[in-house]
């Protein structure tokens, strides 16, 4: 069994890489856990679908106020100037460009950016909920994900065989196993766990990872 990060430590990494003062959108559920691991000297501000910018941390257990949560239904703390508008304003501001950055879940990222987030099936999500608007509204589309689902099979692939939430949306992918850029139509191999090696990398990615320059090692802190 090959070593990989924790999904805090996924989120951990992703975190690294948001500009102080961005406007920020985390998608329901693993991607929200982004919010809690902000860089020292930075505070982004967070956008959610149900209309709330510059949402703060959950409240302690037993202080919750239910009238206020964000688009996962989980309850949430104001920051100071935080505001509020209506559902149709928010999504104005998401297909406006007005957010810097998407971080989303993913069951599959093709090599040409293409991205797959949502399902009908058994287990799946009755909707895509605001997925579609979000990947061609941001400025910058990112996604973290287990490199493998829970039988083994890649999640990083030539094509996906999935509906797809956007087409050519995705430049960056944060997994358990490494961080890869898309460019170009192609896997690029940004950081890789040191204790990996680039073939057993490779076995388990579905797509042709590429090298263009020196590949750091994948460091995060134990969480």
């Amino acid at each position: 069994m090959s070593p990989k990060l924790s999904n805090a430590q996924i989120a951990w990494r992703a975190a690294q890489d948001i500009a102080d003062g961005a406007y920020v959108n985390l998608g329901i559920g693993f991607p929200e856990m982004v919010a809690k691991f902000q860089p020292p000297g930075r505070q982004a501000i967070f956008h959610t679908e149900n209309g709330i910018l510059n949402f703060g941390e959950a409240p302690p257990s037993g202080q919750e106020d239910w009238d206020l949560i964000n688009a996962g239904k989980k309850a949430v703390t104001l920051k100071p100037g935080a505001a509020f508008f209506h559902h149709a304003d928010s999504f104005a501001m998401v297909r406006g460009g007005h957010l810097d950055v998407a971080i989303l879940g993913a069951y599959q990222v093709a090599e040409t950016g293409d991205l797959a987030n949502w399902s009908t099936g058994p287990k799946g999500v009755p909707a895509v909920g605001g997925a579609m608007d979000l990947v061609h509204g941001a400025k910058r589309v990112a996604v973290i994900t287990d490199h493998v689902t829970k039988e083994g099979a890649p999640k990083l692939l030539e094509r996906c065989t999935l509906p797809l939430t956007g087409v050519g949306c995705v430049t960056r992918v944060y997994t358990s196993l490494a961080v890869i850029d898309i460019e170009g139509g192609r896997f690029v191999l940004r950081e890789k766990l040191a204790a990996l090696t680039f073939e057993a990398l490779q076995a388990q990615t579905g797509a042709r990872l590429h090298l263009t320059g020196p590949v750091a090692d994948l460091t995060v802190p134990e969480l």
